[in-house]
């Protein structure tokens, strides 16, 4: 498939956004299990809009995908049978969620309404918090099964995709926080840097799975089978027409083996051992500058492995329209 650079700036962006927030919960919960100290309304309130900043970009470039932008407000009509429809619907709930949570820590709305047990204390924040992560993990699912959900690429049509999705956004959101909280000098670099530490291998470990399945993925279609001839030799020399067409850019990369081979080597370099190996560094050194490196090398591994992820995805169309002549 011919990887758009809009989709996946938006799939990157949303997930390290999510996966932020999820994190800042994460902390406000162990604090209030007394696990963490408590941390004042600024730290939830700018780490909130700092997740807000990565959403909105998402969202911003998901815009330069639209063939017809004007039409985008009839794309969450069709949510009772689409995934997009449902991604479209999520994302500006988990925005409004997440700027409400933000907000509330900001405007001081953390006075508990209720104690439950003697000790869970119930407050806004922590309500609004709840549902924003229900809708964060909701929102993972359905940006996922966008391409999951499509019959065509077997690469795509597999668990797997919706827990790379997962992973990745979690890895690089808690290794965000994990910078984010080192800037603030408030102690709670340990604790997002060893979640970041093991989302990430999980990641590792996902991908891996996903890598060595689509390696050894059975095509369902030939072009023996596509064309009725059961000749064991049987190669495209043309596509039937000179010039390009939609069915060129969009379903084929246009790419050697040996740059996907390069893409992959390198997002595997980049997403895995890099960060880790800043991250243990910044433990050792007490440094806040590395968690910020270790996040921007991942980063930047994250967008050559969503390139790769849609690059290595194979269109039956293919079979016809691979070479020009």
């Amino acid at each position: 498939m011919h990887p758009a650079f809009s989709v996946i700036f938006l799939t990157t962006l949303i997930g390290a956004g999510q996966g932020l927030f999820l994190a800042l919960f994460t902390g406000q919960c162990y604090a209030l299990a007394n696990f963490l100290p408590t941390q004042g309304a600024a730290f939830y309130a700018y780490g909130s809009l700092l997740a807000l900043g990565l959403l909105v970009g998402g969202l911003v470039a998901s815009f330069f995908h639209l063939g017809r932008p004007e039409r985008a407000w009839r794309t969450p009509t069709r949510w009772y049978a689409s995934w997009l429809s449902r991604e479209v619907v999520l994302l500006p709930l988990v925005m409004g969620l997440i700027a409400a949570y933000g907000l509330a820590h900001a405007l001081g709305f953390t006075q508990p309404f209720v104690t439950l047990g003697g000790w869970l204390a119930i407050d806004p924040s922590l309500v609004i918090g709840v549902a924003a992560t229900l809708a964060a993990f909701a929102l993972f699912v359905c940006t996922a099964m966008v391409y999951a959900g499509v019959p065509f690429p077997q690469e795509w049509r597999s668990p797997l995709t919706v827990a790379n999705f997962t992973l990745f956004g979690l890895s690089s959101g808690f290794l965000l926080a994990s910078a984010y909280a080192a800037y603030s000098v408030n102690g709670l670099l340990a604790v997002y840097g060893t979640w970041a530490v093991i989302f990430t291998l999980m990641a590792l470990l996902s991908r891996f799975f996903s890598l060595h399945r689509n390696a050894h993925l059975k095509p369902r279609s030939t072009l023996q089978s596509a064309i009725g001839v059961r000749h064991q030799v049987v190669v495209q020399k043309a596509q039937g027409f000179t010039g390009g067409s939609f069915n060129t850019r969009e379903f084929f990369h246009g790419r050697s083996p040996a740059t996907l081979n390069w893409v992959r080597s390198g997002f595997l370099v980049l997403v895995f051992p890099v960060p880790l190996l800043l991250l243990a560094a910044a433990y050792l050194t007490h440094s806040a500058t590395l968690p910020i490196a270790a996040f921007l090398v991942q980063y930047l591994g994250l967008l050559a492995e969503r390139w790769y992820f849609f690059a290595e995805a194979r269109h039956p169309q293919n079979l016809y329209y691979q070479s020009v002549a």
